[in-house]
């Protein structure tokens, strides 16, 4: 998707500040302000008193004012930052409660391409990954977001793009471009998320890759699951038991994948919160992660 191109260094820095929790920014300013006023209150030696150092005095002279003015500019933009990062976090808790409440898909509908993209990112953020905003488009073949969580070989990394395209279909093109980036930068897996729908000849060329195809109405489920997820875990985690659950006498699968639509079958968490508790997990896991809630 298209992004404004960055006019100043101010800015960019801005940018990078509103990718980071909220408080990390009021820490960036903080920290900042604290070493450019140590450095802008030292007392310099008087050249005047110092014959032929008057060359000697010129960088520390230069970096003192250059302290004293940036202890005034770079703790603001940190702030700055700092609110936006704030401001994006409660816009997508939002918008996941609008979605998540809904009864269909069409609170997709309205969304701008910035809010889908929002939408997208925490609702993988409540499966549980980390979610880097990568701003689309340029070199790194239009991934929107980059996803991180962590598998038995350590790190698993999968490649996201978004495309809030109501009136077309996604065609090949864009499954084939992303395919090609994942297997470039070695990402284990990848999602195209549209609020409209794909093209026969793309659900082709996913099927049998590590490709997950997520329609509107696919998305509208996964954000109804996911929310569901994170209201439900304390409560679980919390009610106490008095003995071991007996093992399933076999396999039971439930529905499909939220993700990929393939069968699910039952699960017991390891870790986490929820150890102990049971949940509908994807057959083609770790390729996909899709989960849903025991009934």
């Amino acid at each position: 998707m298209a992004r404004n191109r960055k006019v100043s260094v101010a800015e960019d820095l801005m940018a990078i500040t509103a990718m980071l929790p909220w408080w990390a920014g009021v820490a960036l300013a903080l920290l900042s302000y604290l070493l450019l006023h140590s450095v802008a209150s030292q007392e310099l030696v008087d050249a005047a008193a110092q014959p032929g150092q008057m060359g000697t005095m010129a960088l520390p002279d230069l970096g003192k004012t250059l302290a004293s003015v940036g202890q005034f500019i770079l703790p603001p933009l940190f702030l700055i930052g700092a609110a936006i990062s704030a401001w994006r976090r409660r816009a997508r808790q939002t918008l996941v409660a609008d979605v998540a409440h809904s009864k269909t898909a069409d609170a997709l509908d309205g969304m701008s391409w910035r809010q889908f993209e929002m939408l997208v990112g925490e609702g993988f953020r409540l499966q549980g990954y980390q979610v880097t905003e990568t701003g689309g488009g340029g070199a790194d073949g239009g991934v929107d977001l980059v996803l991180t969580k962590a598998g038995k070989n350590g790190g698993e990394k999968f490649l996201v793009q978004c495309k809030q395209w109501r009136a077309f279909k996604v065609g090949v093109d864009v499954v084939r471009e992303l395919y090609g980036v994942m297997a470039a930068r070695g990402a284990a897996g990848g999602f195209v998320l549209t609020s409209g729908r794909f093209t026969d000849e793309a659900i082709s060329f996913a099927s049998g890759r590590n490709v997950s195809l997520i329609d509107g109405p696919k998305l509208h489920g996964l954000i109804r699951q996911a929310k569901s997820g994170v209201e439900l875990s304390p409560a679980r985690a919390a009610t106490p038991t008095t003995k071991a659950a007996p093992p399933s006498p076999a396999p039971m699968r439930e529905s499909s994948c939220p993700l990929c639509s393939k069968p699910m079958a039952r699960r017991t968490a390891k870790r986490g919160a929820n150890v102990g508790g049971e949940f509908w997990g994807c057959t083609s896991y770790p390729a996909c992660r899709g989960t849903r809630p025991m009934a």
